[in-house]
């Protein structure tokens, strides 16, 4: 690949917090095999660069082309293509899902506005989120990069591990989650909907008894979230975003109820 100018650095903003929140979840490609440099990050950082910079270049020169040539001469399939045919795909993927949908987000972003027509000046406003989801991703993996040089990152899997205890397992949750709205990003809701069902029936239901005696309420309420409101807003073809916010208002929900648990066990060790 031949490198392109290098773009604005990278920003880590928030990574941190995300990162460490996934340490003790199942790192698993939502797309199946992955290669080895996931397990070795810091030995690809070179290779993870010149490949955001050949991918920044490869959807500036669709745009370029969208607004010189219209819309017959630019195949928007291209758009998805370029993104999967890297490594860098999969190795931001199994370190920090949010970011991956958004690049996902962004991509589509370009890629329908472009369908549908739209002014060049709103083409390269889509670019432009792309190319700070794109920054912000290697910023991810470069930090990934030194907690796995520390041992502070588990290999990853290719057949997810199973949680051991009840607060890994709503760990767990929140990553599928998290899993939900990339494949969502994706523009691949019927994925995104088996992801749903299967983390409440294998995951959710084994939790939900110690869960109702600490608080029936929350449980009846993440019930109708996993059954009604995340399945609803996955079907009626609702933006990225309002689907993330239905999986970010879990996710709080799920901490509420980690905490409860952690809170319970504490004191049965304390009374016995």
């Amino acid at each position: 690949m031949q490198s392109l100018s290098q773009g604005p650095k990278p920003r880590c903003f928030g990574l941190v917090f995300g990162l460490f929140a996934l340490l003790a979840a199942g790192q698993v490609s939502a797309n199946g095999a992955i290669g080895d440099h996931v397990n070795d990050l810091k030995g690809h950082l070179a290779q993870y660069s010149e490949e955001v910079n050949w991918l920044l270049g490869k959807y500036d020169g669709v745009v370029g082309t969208y607004e010189k040539q219209g819309q017959k001469a630019v195949d928007t399939q291209d758009l998805v293509d370029f993104w999967e045919e890297v490594d860098f795909h999969s190795a931001i993927e199994t370190n920090y899902v949010p970011v991956y949908a958004n690049i996902w987000q962004g991509i589509y972003g370009i890629k329908q506005a472009i369908e549908a027509g739209k002014p060049a000046a709103e083409v390269r406003a889509e670019q432009e989120k792309l190319n700070s989801a794109f920054w912000q991703a290697l910023g991810a993996v470069k930090l990934a990069s030194q907690y796995q040089e520390k041992g502070l990152l588990a290999k990853v899997q290719t057949t997810e591990a199973e949680p051991t205890t009840m607060p890994e397992t709503l760990e767990d949750i929140k990553h599928r989650l998290d899993r939900v709205v990339a494949k969502y990003a994706e523009r691949l809701p019927e994925a995104a909907t088996t992801i749903v069902h299967d983390t409440y029936l294998n995951r959710f239901e084994g939790v939900e008894g110690a869960l109702i005696e600490q608080d029936a309420a929350l449980v009846e309420d993440l019930e109708k979230d996993f059954n009604v409101t995340l399945p609803k807003a996955l079907e009626s073809e609702s933006s990225v975003d309002s689907v993330r916010k239905v999986v970010e208002a879990m996710q709080v929900k799920l901490d509420k109820a980690k905490a409860l648990l952690v809170e319970a066990e504490k004191n049965r060790k304390d009374v016995f």
